[in-house]
């Protein structure tokens, strides 16, 4: 029986083209990164289970993918899974090895991740995330930083965006007011779905989780508030005047927006809008100050960047007290963004500049002496591995876009040359090894 060939649903292949999109969407992100002084690492695509249980919301424990274990364990509970995300493991990193590096520790960290989840458009099993992080300072310094990370980076891409921030001590605040701080894990929870499922289903989901209406009737204002940021702050500060907490994210806020003003008048602009969120909640629990979601204008698309502020996330792995703040780009939503606007580069390819094509085996080693020339000079060639039909190996030429053609015959033999064609226009000009090394491909 012939199997059919098939991958997982919510993954992808990429064929030349794509990588070639894909590599041009890392190596702008990395050059960003690298102006901020970040540097790289990599971790293992599993890690322990014991690592991951426990730092994503009940949502996110469900939607781990679990290493089912092998050889005399095989019928224990799984030890291992696939990583959710890159900052846990990245807090694990820190931790295990803090001996090694400098505080504040910044780092980026460009590789795939893997959840359960159902996939549908801009949602994947499998994708990658280019995350930029630092720890170890509780400075607001570093949110202004990424901030101006994912400003300049969708600058280069021509994507137009809106980069959400709120504050987890607002929610916490509100939580407090409205009479449930002990609900405050399921209120972030759920209104972190308003986008997705609506405000009666928002409220709906709060009710059977087990807030009160009267609780419930006090969040409305809040969810529907608008105007610009100072305005919000200042409303929002007013309801939470009775709320350390509360406040404290506000005065952070605060700092924030008058850190981008000051830095960066221009900072709001038709090409990037900065945007008080207050329904903004990212389920995930470790974080608790800054967070941020980021979204394309001109594109019907969930997040494309997403992160924040979290206070203790090493404290559960035995190293309290140490603050950290990062963003990650959605690699794989930024892939299908540009694809939708059209917006890569027409440069991106490093494709083959030129093709030799030859008819015999003698000329297949002369072609073969010009190629390697042509390498160490730069030059992107293909040497036509055969001596086929004329028709054939300039059909390759065709299939694969390469845009001349070098073409050795008996003749060219004799004079030490190539007839060199241009495959757009069909001219075709007799050319020594020396002219063509400083051709113009």
């Amino acid at each position: 029986m012939i199997q059919k060939p098939n991958i997982p649903k919510g993954t992808r292949d990429f064929g030349a083209v794509e990588m070639a999109r894909r590599n041009y969407i890392f190596s702008t992100i990395r050059s960003v990164f690298a102006l901020y002084g970040f540097q790289q690492l990599e971790t293992p695509s599993m890690e322990l289970m014991s690592t991951l249980m426990g730092k994503y919301g009940e949502e996110g424990d469900k939607l781990l993918f679990r290493i089912q274990n092998s050889g005399e364990k095989a019928n224990e509970a799984p030890e291992k899974g696939l990583r959710y995300d890159l900052t846990v493991p990245f807090a694990r990193y820190v931790v295990q090895h803090r001996d090694e590096i400098q505080f504040p520790f910044r780092r980026y960290q460009i590789q795939p991740v893997w959840r359960a989840d159902r996939p549908q458009k801009g949602r994947y099993r499998e994708f990658y995330q280019c995350d930029v992080d630092v720890i170890g300072t509780t400075s607001l310094v570093s949110e202004l930083e990424l901030i101006q990370i994912v400003q300049e980076v969708y600058r280069r891409f021509g994507i137009r965006v809106s980069l959400h921030i709120n504050n987890r001590k607002i929610l916490a605040g509100i939580a407090e007011v409205i009479g449930a701080p002990d609900k405050m894990m399921d209120i972030t929870v759920v209104i972190d779905k308003l986008d997705k499922i609506g405000l009666d289903n928002v409220n709906k989901e709060l009710a059977e989780r087990g807030l009160s209406e009267d609780a419930i009737a006090k969040l409305q204002p809040i969810l529907a508030l608008s105007g610009s940021n100072e305005d919000k702050l200042d409303t929002i500060a007013q309801v939470l005047s009775d709320s350390e907490i509360g406040m404290k994210g506000v005065e952070e806020l605060r700092t924030i927006f008058a850190l981008v003003n000051e830095s960066n008048p221009s900072a709001a602009n038709e090409r990037f809008m900065l945007e008080l969120d207050l329904t903004l909640a990212r389920g995930l629990n470790y974080y608790t100050g800054a967070i941020f979601e980021v979204k394309a204008l001109d594109v019907q698309m969930g997040s494309i960047t997403g992160g924040g502020r979290y206070d203790n996330l090493t404290g559960i792995f035995g190293m309290p007290d140490v603050s950290g703040v990062g963003i990650s780009f959605g690699a794989d939503r930024i892939y299908d963004v540009l694809t939708e606007l059209n917006l890569y580069p027409e440069s991106m390819m490093d494709s083959t500049q030129v093709l030799f094509v030859t008819f015999g085996d003698a000329e297949l080693r002369y072609a073969l002496k010009w190629a390697k020339t042509l390498r160490e000079n730069g030059v992107r060639v293909e040497v036509y591995p055969e001596p086929a039909k004329m028709k054939k190996q300039m059909g390759y030429a065709d299939a694969k876009h390469i845009p001349y053609v070098a073409i050795v015959g008996g003749n060219e033999m004799e004079t030490n040359t190539v007839m060199l064609k241009n495959m757009a226009t069909g001219e075709q000009q007799p050319i020594e090894l020396t002219q063509l090394l400083t051709f113009n491909f």
